[in-house]
């Protein structure tokens, strides 16, 4: 039996739980960079008028255009940070030392205050655009 096999288990539930965050926000990704070229396509050949025509433009424009790429790039980013944090907690839950928690919580708070972030900022554009 593998000692204090609760703590691995949960450990390996949480790393499961950050790679399928991870294939969710690549998936958005994909999603916006597919709607992206279905707005630029319908710009392209139909017959609209000159301010729906320019509000589909803004809509696609450098954040429309690169927000699904930065999606799929923070979720492979997501991906490498949990499997980044699943090795060290593995090797702090077999080591026999003590470790502070507060090194361990620090980079969680850093990865929420950047997640937010990215979302404030592209909810403006959308309610802006």
């Amino acid at each position: 039996m593998i000692k204090d096999y609760t703590d691995h288990a949960a450990n390996e539930r949480t790393f499961l739980a950050w790679v399928r965050t991870g294939i969710a926000v690549i998936a958005l990704g994909f999603v916006i960079e597919r709607f992206n070229l279905f707005l630029t396509t319908i710009a392209a050949t139909v017959a609209l008028e000159a301010p729906v025509k320019a509000h589909i433009h803004r809509l696609s424009g450098a954040l429309g255009r690169y927000g699904g790429l930065a999606l799929i790039c923070g979720g492979v980013v997501l991906i490498a940070l949990a499997l980044i944090r699943f090795l060290r907690t593995e090797a702090r839950l077999s080591s026999k030392d003590e470790i502070s928690v507060s090194s361990v919580a620090h980079t969680e708070f850093l990865l929420l205050i950047a997640s937010i972030a990215f979302v404030a900022v592209f909810s403006a554009y959308l309610a802006l655009g």
